[in-house]
């Protein structure tokens, strides 16, 4: 039987850390939805269409170079609010979602579009600036020179995007289990989350 894991938040507020964890700790198949998005925009970029490029993705799109840098993450975000792109990824993130073994997807509407139905919901945030100095962290230890003013800056526009688009906009699911990781490790994150996960599948035995 399916078991889906639906983990959404903005940009660096460790929803990508939380689900690979979370994934690895039940055993469950792991998908990072935003590198749809962000392999989407990194062939926009290239020179195709929007919605072509998203009709057309493959698996090798996604183990493309670059597509963590802050040009590929704009770019995800601006194909993202493309209605036609949207839908043309859903079929594939709702297979992933109810494959045998259980499944965790994050991105930013797994809760409230793409799985509404999942099994277990949570929305992962952070304070502005926390956020902005672990993003400016991973940029400058993967050697992208920039400024936390600018990371933050680029954070906040991202962020007025995602929640203002006219589809699926970025919002927690009226029943997600919001966790503020703004004061927390890693680990008490992960342990946070998966007490959530756990406590589901209990109930469900």
């Amino acid at each position: 039987m399916g078991f889906t894991v639906a983990i959404d938040g903005p940009a660096a507020a460790g929803k990508g850390t939380i689900s690979k964890a979370v994934a690895a700790h039940f055993g469950f198949a792991h998908l990072d939805t935003g590198l749809l998005y962000r392999a989407t925009g990194r062939r926009m970029l290239d020179g195709l269409e929007a919605v072509e490029a998203a009709e057309a993705l493959t698996a090798e799109d996604l183990e493309r170079d670059g597509l963590r840098s802050a040009e590929a993450a704009r770019a995800a975000s601006q194909v993202a609010a493309i209605p036609e792109v949207r839908k043309a990824l859903l079929d594939f993130q709702r297979a992933f979602a109810r494959r045998y073994g259980g499944a965790v997807l994050d991105g930013r509407d797994i809760g409230t579009v793409i799985c509404p139905e999942a099994e277990v919901k949570l929305f992962v945030t952070a304070s502005d600036p926390v956020r902005a100095q672990r993003r400016f962290d991973e940029l400058i230890a993967s050697g992208v020179e920039t400024t936390f003013d600018e990371v933050l800056a680029d954070l906040k526009d991202r962020d007025r995007r995602d929640s203002a688009r006219a589809s699926a906009p970025l919002k927690p699911a009226e029943d997600a289990h919001l966790l503020d990781t703004t004061d927390l490790g890693i680990d008490a994150a992960v342990e946070a989350a998966v007490t959530v996960v756990k406590q589901r599948l209990e109930q469900g035995r």
